[in-house]
């Protein structure tokens, strides 16, 4: 493949609700660019951009894909992203390195819950991107139904720059308004010819194109004026039109269908006409320095973000990059300003879905692929050695869900630990840590389906079967009030040296967060200095334990104040048992009490959902804190007990039609009610019982 100038590559991420035809208008750009010789399907499990095993068999994209298709003389990196929410943490990757999107709305449904999902994504980009009203042949299929939804739902101001010719089974083209003409179905890869409009069209053409025209003009104050002075040229047209869209004061509006390729050709001369090139965005600044820029030319110095790796136990990492200024050569070395290693570099690669394009070098503006980086993770920054940058990494989404995860066979939890950490970098989104208070290894994304892919990818690449069940919620314990004089003496005499030690201390509540809290108040030498130190780790070791259902103790003050010893027979092992002994009785009598987690919960759904949500935040023992209108929807901040918010991913799906979505984070222990805590404390009596 030849090397394009940067102001000739244009990079645009595909983006939609699940089932929309990314992949399949994808397919579409391929073959008119003539990258492929025949249009795959998704359902046949053939096509470019689904080519991994479990995309194949789901029927859907899991991961993003970079496919080629070169348009003219343009250079077109087409990025296929997952519509599902579970796989976001790729949509933002993708999203992170693009400069437009397209977004592709089904015309048989118009606006869906993901579409509102991945339209508020690219939003936090400030992304330019083209509409793309697809599946126009189907039944049910209406231009001006999804026209609409976009303007209600999405909130934006949509502009068509098509109007569809006929419908369902009857449609056969589209009128292009900017060119004045119709195109319909093209027979194989050529360029279809224009058309005369129809003249049952040629009316509302014209009422849409004056009202192009007038969106055009608006987007410049120069134009405006021209605008109602006379008539502006088609150069002043088109030079607005661009403007408006990179500013995002409009979207563009346009129609199709994929699968019988029609309207795809002049989709994609609307990304070559209207969507920014490389050189368009600009120069790129230092994370950290504002004042360290680079610009998109081939003449500047090295700066590249990794934006996706992909992990394979045979023949090792592939990271997929962009590079922002400079060329990154074959055969050369790079400083990697995240870890601050220099990797050296192998042979590039253009990806074109899983087949490798070799070149010698990949420049600015453009796309590619390395294999084998040992020191470099997804959003890592690859940069000239001498003149180091750190460009601004991927920011991921919170997970939503978690779960304990365990091999399925014993003997294989090496291989499973391996296994997560080999996807865990590959997916950033899913995290895997060890709760210490549960002794549990958890996995967490965001959502069931997630967990359950990066199992099977797990079971398939590494061989490692495995089990998961709900987390325990990681519970503490504390006390309510303080006790006074508690003395425990530990003796013990059975030939030989025996074991003494005795000690008294008060004990009281601290505030909520403090932790623990040791106050040595030996005076005259009652206890030997030399043992204070095993007193208070005999209590360091039993708040490990609580006395109502084994969870840690938290947020207690000891205070040692007297004691006594043996000469001979006080060690520090006695002292130890003494203080811990003296510690759960002291926290038997001052009233113990389950502590649980509480979660700030941040939960965004449309108007008409919010009733249902706030009854059933209610019924979880929620406290909410309010609620904030943003555009039609309601954001509804919320106090919420973390049992209570186990599987609340999938229940929220449930409640909205897969449109609501939440942010989850710690925010403090507090009392479980006694009720809730009876409940508690009888189920891990039992589980104890049962092991």
């Amino acid at each position: 493949m030849r090397q394009y100038r940067t102001e000739a590559i244009r990079n645009i991420g595909i983006i939609a609700h699940s089932g929309a035809g990314k992949t399949s208008l994808i397919e579409a750009m391929l073959y008119n660019g003539g990258a492929i010789e025949r249009m795959g399907a998704v359902d046949a499990g053939n096509t470019v951009a689904d080519y991994a095993s479990d995309e194949i068999d789901r029927k859907t994209s899991l991961s993003c894909s970079v496919c080629i298709s070169e348009w003219g003389d343009n250079k077109l990196n087409l990025i296929d992203t997952p519509g599902a929410e579970d796989f976001y943490g790729d949509l933002h990757s993708v999203l992170r390195v693009v400069d437009a999107v397209i977004v592709v709305v089904d015309a048989t449904t118009g606006v869906e819950g993901g579409t509102e999902k991945v339209w508020e994504v690219a939003n936090k980009y400030e992304l330019p991107r083209l509409i793309f009203i697809n599946k126009m042949d189907k039944e049910n299929a209406s231009f001006e139904n999804a026209l609409a939804s976009i303007s209600d739902i999405l909130e934006t101001r949509a502009v068509p720059v098509q109007i569809p010719i006929g419908k369902e089974d009857q449609f056969t083209g589209v009128v292009d308004v900017i060119q004045d003409g119709a195109f319909l179905e093209p027979s194989g890869t050529s360029r279809v010819a224009k058309t005369e409009v129809p003249d049952d069209l040629a009316g509302a053409a014209e009422e849409s194109r004056e009202a192009l025209v007038e969106v055009a003009a608006e987007s410049d104050d120069e134009l405006i004026e021209k605008f109602f002075e006379g008539e502006l040229s088609e150069e002043e047209i088109q030079a607005g039109l661009q403007t408006g869209i990179l500013e995002n004061q409009f979207v563009p509006v346009l129609c199709g269908s994929a699968l019988k390729n029609i309207g795809v050709q002049q989709l994609m001369d609307m990304i070559v006409s209207w969507c920014p090139s490389p050189v368009q965005t600009g120069a790129v600044q230092d994370a950290e320095d504002e004042s360290k820029t680079r610009e998109p030319s081939v003449d500047a110095a090295l700066s590249a973000v990794v934006f996706k790796t992909i992990a394979d136990p045979f023949s090792g990492q592939l990271s997929l990059f962009r590079v922002y200024s400079g060329t990154l050569a074959g055969d050369s070395q790079a400083r990697n300003t995240s870890s601050g290693q220099v990797e050296r570099i192998g042979k590039p690669t253009f990806m074109n879905g899983k087949n490798a394009i070799s070149t010698d070098k990949i420049s600015a503006g453009d796309i590619g692929a390395l294999t084998k980086l040992t020191n470099t993770r997804t959003g890592d920054t690859l940069s000239d050695v001498d003149a180091p940058i750190k460009l601004v990494g991927i920011e991921f989404p919170n997970t939503v869900i978690s779960f304990a995860i365990s091999p399925a066979r014993e003997g294989d939890d090496e291989k499973l630990i391996t296994g997560l950490t080999r996807i865990s970098e590959e997916d950033p989104s899913f995290r895997i840590e060890r709760n210490d208070v549960t002794k549990q290894l958890l996995v967490s994304g965001l959502g069931e389906l997630h967990i359950t892919v990066n199992r099977e990818r797990i079971a398939d690449k590494f061989g490692v079967e495995t089990k998961v069940v709900t987390p325990k919620v990681p519970y503490r314990e504390t006390v309510r009030r303080p006790v006074k004089g508690v003395q425990e003496r530990h003796k013990k005499q059975s030939g030989g040296k025996g074991q003494f030690g005795d000690v008294t201390i008060n004990l009281a509540p601290l505030e909520r967060g403090v932790g623990f809290e040791f106050i040595d108040n030996i005076k005259g030498g009652v206890i030997p200095q030399n043992y204070i130190p095993a007193v208070e780790k005999g209590i360091r070791q039993r708040m490990d334990r609580g006395v109502l259902a084994g969870y840690p103790l938290v947020d207690i003050q000891i205070d040692l104040y007297d004691g006594k010893y043996h000469q001979v027979d006080s060690s520090d092992m006695a002292f130890q048992i003494a203080g811990s002994m003296a510690f759960a009785t002291a926290v038997q009598q001052a009233d113990p009490c389950l502590l649980e987690p509480i979660m700030k919960v941040s939960i965004s759904v449309p108007d008409q959902y919010m009733g249902n949500i706030i009854g059933d935040l209610n019924g979880r023992r929620g406290q909410v804190l309010g609620v904030d209108q943003m555009g039609k929807r309601q954001v509804i901040q919320a106090m919420v007990p973390q049992s209570e918010m186990l599987r609340y991913s999938i229940d929220l799906k449930s409640m909205t039609s897969a449109r609501g979505n939440f942010t989850m984070e710690f925010e403090r222990y507090d009392i479980v009610p006694d009720d809730v805590a009876q409940k508690v404390i009888a189920a891990s009596k039992t589980e104890e019982e049962e092991a």
